[in-house]
């Protein structure tokens, strides 16, 4: 299990290992039938994880692509304060938060602006925290667009981010009463710059309507503490995903989902409290093959 969730090794890989180092013939339907008695008992633990998620005060999220036998399928992380879990799904819409958080999510979402995220917000008032960072990259991006015009445009609203930005990293040398008084300041400063937008860029004035309609969404972090401006937070849980895709290309099956959502979320979850996810499966699969109560993925109280 360890091999084949944390290493990204192919089953074949690990074939060859069990032949060449430890001198143990196993087959590939022998090695199949082990990771499956590995997930099945990742299962309590992954529930329980699942479960809490519609209560969470704070959670980021985010989607990348998967190949499940060839189809496109989407592996949605959802990274709260103490674990990260992990969804696979045919659907990249807003029917998978839904499914996910309910209808009554009373936290905050940190997420980009895709579809599906204003969605949610729109049907069920849930209140969301878009990505700065990926607002600096769509202002890059119009940057790079010819027109003196446009270019003055998406300097001038970069400027204002990065003095936000500015503000957030001497949040130490400011009293609480001036920091919030400083961001708000530079909040006005930024809605300012992206509203006032060239008529004859298309991406310039797409962003500036953006802003007059969920401009505050952008800015909830300064309010409601715990929030963080940017979702670097599942963006970094996600790249383990993504590198696990490229070496294994994917899953088989809905079993293969099932296994490599349980896996992801261990050594996400694990890795997010400094724990050992060797340690952990060895403890959860000895449960499991004892009939014992699964080792929770949550931190034990004090």
């Amino acid at each position: 299990g360890y091999l084949k969730g944390v290493c990204h090794a192919s089953f074949s890989t690990i074939r060859k290992y069990f032949r060449d180092v430890l001198k143990i013939p196993i087959s590939r339907g022998q090695l199949a039938k082990v990771i499956r008695k590995v997930s099945e008992s990742l299962e309590a633990a992954y529930e329980e994880l699942r479960s809490r998620l519609p209560a969470e005060r704070c959670l980021n999220v985010d989607e990348t692509g998967h190949k499940n036998n060839g189809k496109r399928h989407w592996t949605w992380c959802f990274r709260a304060e103490l674990y990260t879990l992990f969804k696979i799904d045919p659907s990249r819409g807003s029917n998978v938060l839904i499914e996910m958080l309910g209808e009554e999510f009373n936290g905050v979402l940190g997420c980009d602006y895709f579809s599906a995220y204003r969605k949610y917000m729109r049907e069920f008032s849930v209140e969301v925290q878009f990505c700065l960072a990926h607002l600096i990259r769509e202002v890059k991006f119009i940057i790079g667009l010819p027109g003196q015009r446009t270019q003055a445009y998406g300097e001038r609203l970069l400027d204002a981010i990065r003095k936000l930005f500015g503000i957030i990293h001497r949040r130490d040398t400011l009293t609480p009463k001036g920091f919030k008084r400083a961001l708000e300041n530079a909040r006005t400063d930024v809605i300012n710059a992206a509203t006032w937008a060239p008529r004859k860029c298309e991406q310039a004035l797409n962003l500036a309507e953006r802003f007059r309609k969920h401009g505050g969404a952008y800015f909830r972090f300064i309010t409601t503490p715990g929030v963080e401006p940017t979702n670097n937070f599942a963006e970094q849980a996600i790249r383990f995903v993504v590198i696990d895709r490229k070496i294994t290309q994917g899953t088989r099956s809905e079993t293969g989902q099932r296994c490599s959502e349980r896996m992801w979320t261990v050594v996400a979850t694990c890795r997010q409290q400094g724990r050992s996810v060797f340690e952990y499966l060895r403890e959860a699969v000895n449960a499991h093959f004892h009939g014992q109560p699964i080792p929770s993925l949550l931190p034990a109280g004090p």
